[in-house]
């Protein structure tokens, strides 16, 4: 907020990972726990959870051959999250500007003072080729430029990742909250009335259903 009343600017980028749970290759994985100096014993235990399954898919009442499930971790457990933030972790390595990652919840953020400061355009490229080089996929469509300040800029945003230009935005949704771009916080309570608006109306409806109990 220090920046804004100031009329300083800052830029981030909100990056979206295309089906970023089930792209996570096992064997390139376990290579970056074993590398970061954890017990081995934990990698042995990893791997376990890992590896030695297999899937096949049920069409018509014909089941097909079993294959090997050789990337993925799971969701809605514990231990995915964690292990996707292990993989994806040295994505910071190559960013010169500054991070923020929760799960595929991913940001990345500058604080926009001069022109060395504008070449994040650049910088940000980054992310995209670290991306390709472990087998990600980061969908440009889906991620989103904002420009937090509250001083008038004509300039429009070219920030780009595997050289596809990210569509700039006057506000994003990060981690179940809407930022706007002036950092006020109309577009995120319209959002929450409106949902807790929804909620009592099928509260109502259902208070007033007419309940029937059969006679023994």
């Amino acid at each position: 907020m220090q920046t804004l009343d100031n009329r300083g600017r800052i830029d981030p980028i909100v990056i979206d990972f295309s089906k970023a749970f089930d792209l996570v290759p096992h064997g390139r994985l376990l290579t970056k726990i074993s590398n970061s100096g954890v017990d081995s014993r934990v990698v042995v235990w990893i791997r376990e959870f890992l590896l030695g399954h297999t899937q096949r898919v049920k069409v018509g009442g014909q089941l097909s051959e079993e294959v090997g499930v050789m990337s993925g971790v799971q969701q809605g457990s514990i231990l995915g999250p964690l292990l996707f933030l292990a993989y994806i972790y040295d994505i910071w390595r190559n960013i010169e500007s500054t991070l923020r990652l929760f799960a595929d919840d991913f940001v990345i953020y500058r604080k926009i003072i001069n022109n060395e400061d504008r070449k994040f355009a650049e910088r940000s490229r980054q992310a995209g080729e670290w991306a390709v080089e472990n087998a990600m996929k980061i969908n440009p469509s889906k991620s989103k430029a904002v420009r937090f300040t509250r001083a008038w800029v004509k300039d429009p945003l070219s920030y780009s990742l595997t050289d596809t230009l990210i569509p700039e935005a006057s506000s994003c949704k990060y981690l179940g909250i809407i930022l706007r771009s002036d950092l006020s916080w109309a577009d995120h309570v319209n959002c929450t009335v409106k949902k807790a608006g929804k909620a009592l109306h099928i509260t109502m409806q259902i208070l007033k259903m007419e309940i029937v109990i059969p006679k023994i």
